[in-house]
């Protein structure tokens, strides 16, 4: 297999998107589309991938981090342009260059594979991915001569009525042998209305060479729409949406409401896992098998083990175990570890937490910076005092503890093994093991007091 490079067209501000944010910047279900497009072609065995930054470089750069080596175009003087300023680190390799544009996210591994493939396979100097569009309106034809072989790329605006009919659509995604590439980037021209250098122009180029020019055909017109505009964005977002969704599906997750169900790209599923309306997956959250979600909870970059159930809740960063019971309305906060067999009930917050195996945090509280052992019991009310305006400290609950209602437990502060802190306890020493607890004034009742004011 000959040598594989792709250059990543980034460099665009992208003005029509209207937003500060750079173009290939916009997430597609939570992952930048050029995010999209670096993750797609690295499973097409490359040996290098080059984004053309321009707008936004530094932003760019730091998301993409090692995955690419960069090149800035300084100027934005079109595609032709943009693929030049790659020129120092491809062009005396032998080998093949994808050309992809980093504001098509829905292209798939697969397609550039075969897009790879079709290339080596026909002895092409270029081969165009192409697509069938039902309404071609505003796309460059592709134009095959009688025998099927491409002949040429015409516009739109310049193409005849005949042209016209044509439903075969230049994508903008290119293969090209990778030195000849580079030598046809010479000789294209900005003799044109807009003074910029085009790509296509090569294909022209090598054809008048009487080198052989051939197209691979996109089985989904849908993955090689460019994202332009926000209408663009949302069209790219349902249609990554439904792909995800009827992906885990297959794989035997049940989705009950599809339309209303949102899971990101790098989301792991197991099956028999039960997913309810209103349910938001992101990051790289997992979910073992037997779990049921929602309705209406967002998780992100949590791992879930198995039969699990997470209701009207959010959880971020943690790690949560099996059999758990969460919600309706709990927070779960970065940094926590739920063991298996708990309980988290209705209006709980944990941050920064480890809950011990079968505890139970019921009701109304938060429990920020603890470590919870196993077998605990947390009343309704009950709050870890942890942060003195400067400084977070450390709450610690040993096994078998029992903490009453409406509890204040002031870090840093331990409550030892089996102990017990009385219901409307403020407690700011260590509680002894197998110890009770009491802190709190003292019940004094005055006979007759109320008597004075019904007078």
């Amino acid at each position: 297999m000959a040598n594989r490079f792709a250059v990543i067209l980034a460099a665009g501000q992208g003005t029509r998107m209207k937003s500060k944010l750079y173009k290939v910047l916009h997430p597609v279900v939570g992952k930048p589309m050029v995010q999209h497009v670096v993750d797609q072609l690295q499973q097409t065995q490359l040996d290098k991938i080059v984004t053309i930054v321009g707008f936004g470089a530094d932003q760019v750069k730091t998301q993409l981090g090692d995955s690419s080596d960069f090149v800035v175009q300084e100027e934005q003087l079109g595609t032709g342009h943009a693929v030049m300023q790659a020129e120092q680190l491809l062009q005396d390799k032998e080998g093949v260059t994808i050309v992809a544009c980093g504001d098509t996210p829905l292209i798939r591994a697969e397609t550039f594979r075969k897009l790879f493939e079709h290339h080596e396979q026909t002895g092409s100097k270029a081969s165009i991915l192409t697509a069938v569009a039902d309404d071609p309106s505003g796309y460059g034809r592709v134009i095959r001569n009688q025998a099927g072989e491409v002949e040429k790329i015409v516009e739109h605006k310049d193409a005849t009525e005949a042209e016209l009919e044509v439903e075969e659509i230049n994508t903008g995604t290119y293969c090209f042998d990778n030195k000849a590439l580079f030598e046809a980037l010479k000789s294209v021209s900005n003799d044109n209305a807009q003074g910029e250098y085009y790509l296509p122009d090569v294909i022209k180029i090598l054809g008048d060479q009487g080198e052989r020019i051939s197209a691979y055909v996109a089985a989904d017109f849908n993955e090689t729409i460019g994202i332009n505009d926000r209408v663009a964005l949302s069209e790219a977002e349902k249609i990554m949406k439904r792909r995800i969704n009827e992906l885990h599906m297959r794989n035997g997750v049940t989705i009950a409401d599809p339309n209303n169900t949102y899971i990101g790209p790098d989301v792991k599923i197991a099956s028999d896992v039960y997913l309810h309306p209103g349910t938001i997956l992101k990051g790289e959250t997992s979910i073992e098998t037997g779990s049921e979600i929602g309705p209406h909870t967002e998780i992100k970059d949590c791992e879930i083990g198995e039969d699990t159930n997470i209701r009207f809740s959010v959880a971020a960063d943690s790690r949560i175990g099996n059999r758990v019971n969460i919600g309706p309305y709990a927070h779960i906060r970065p940094a926590s570890n739920v063991g298996n067999d708990t309980k988290i009930g209705n209006f709980v917050e944990l941050k920064k937490t480890n809950l011990g195996d079968n505890s139970k945090v019921s009701h109304l509280s938060y429990i920020g910076d603890a470590n919870v052992g196993e077998r605990v019991n947390v009343g309704c009310g009950t709050i870890t005092v942890n942060y003195d305006g400067k400084n977070k400290f450390l709450t610690t609950i040993e096994d078998d503890s029992f903490i009453g209602c409406n509890s204040n437990l002031i870090a840093p502060v331990t409550v030892g093994k089996g102990a017990y802190v009385a219901a409307g306890s403020t407690i700011t020493k260590d509680v002894p093991d197998e110890a009770l607890s009491i802190a709190r004034s003292k019940q004094e009742n005055k006979e007759g007091y109320a008597k004075k004011f019904k007078k």
